[in-house]
């Protein structure tokens, strides 16, 4: 199967299986719903439950079993969205080519709906119908909050707004930058790399390689990211575009120019493959993950 046809299986698993649970949450008041529902379908490349299912696949673990992660995992980074296109963080009133959740409904509605899927996504992997044990499920609910919370992804948005809102920037270094990528993007990504083996009940040293390749995807996701919103068009990318250099906004390209976030993009995508050569072509759609940071168009 090709990576892109690998990356559309796991987007039509995973928009079904989140569809099916947010319908039939039926107790949630109307409005609250549908903009749960405007966050959450109909759009997005679904690169993170695509990880986990990868992952996985790795590991002897079926889809089914792995579904219920993927779901939560993209639950909470369809919040993550909502709330930094909030005017208070990013301010973006464009979305996957669509009007940003503030937009079409308004600023309340949106901060609500991302605390709904932040909450929820808990709730899908502690439920007795998980398809997880108790000690899985639990495991999965203490590493999905660290790599959400505030020593993760929460952190990271935190050193990334706190460079141009407040009123004493400093110049950052390529530390400052690659720890606030580490922990804003790349916490979730680590996760999703890491549930193969602790879902299928792996060595240490799987665990191991899979989050050092999960370290280095989320680097290369984020530089590329970077790159996008400096040579991007907004149409093809789906959000606008060149804001980072506007805001003042602390990247790689800011710090590197274009070249050398290119050149540290190769270096990071090395890594992430050298930490797959245990695995071989078991491993082929998530080294076509690497290859697809250097191809992005959105």
């Amino acid at each position: 199967m090709t990576f892109e046809a690998s990356l559309q299986h796991a987007r039509v698993l995973v928009e079904d299986d989140l569809a099916r649970r947010l319908a039939a949450s039926t107790d949630i008041p109307p409005r609250l719903l549908q903009a749960m529902q405007e966050a959450v379908l109909g759009g997005g490349k679904r690169f993170r439950p695509f990880l986990v299912l990868q992952s996985a696949g790795l590991f002897g673990v079926d889809d089914a079993t792995a579904l219920t992660v993927a779901a939560s995992l993209e639950a909470i980074h369809c919040y993550s969205l909502v709330h930094d296109d909030l005017p208070a963080m990013d301010n973006d009133a464009m979305r996957r080519g669509r009007p940003t959740v503030w937009k079409a409904y308004d600023e309340w509605t949106a901060i609500l709906a991302g605390d709904a899927l932040l909450t929820i996504a808990f709730q899908w992997l502690a439920e007795p119908n998980s398809g997880l044990s108790p000690a899985v499920a639990n495991r999965m609910v203490a590493e999905l909050a660290r790599a959400a919370g505030p020593a993760g992804m929460v952190g990271g948005q935190m050193i990334d707004l706190e460079a141009n809102k407040r009123d004493e920037p400093a110049r950052p270094t390529l530390l400052h930058i690659k720890r606030l990528q580490e922990l804003k993007t790349g916490a979730l990504i680590r996760f999703a790399c890491r549930t193969g083996p602790l879902l299928g009940g792996s060595s240490a040293g799987d665990i191991d390689a899979l989050t050092i390749y999960g370290e280095a995807l989320g680097l290369a996701f984020q530089i590329s990211d970077d790159l996008l919103d400096a040579t991007g068009n907004a149409a093809e990318v789906g959000k606008a575009v060149a804001k980072d250099e506007a805001a003042g906004k602390a990247t790689l390209v800011s710090l590197r120019g274009l070249a050398g976030a290119r050149a540290v993009l190769a270096e990071t995508q090395a890594r992430a493959r050298n930490a797959l050569k245990p695995y071989g072509a078991r491993a082929a759609a998530l080294l076509d993950a690497v290859d697809f940071m250097g191809q992005r168009k959105s």
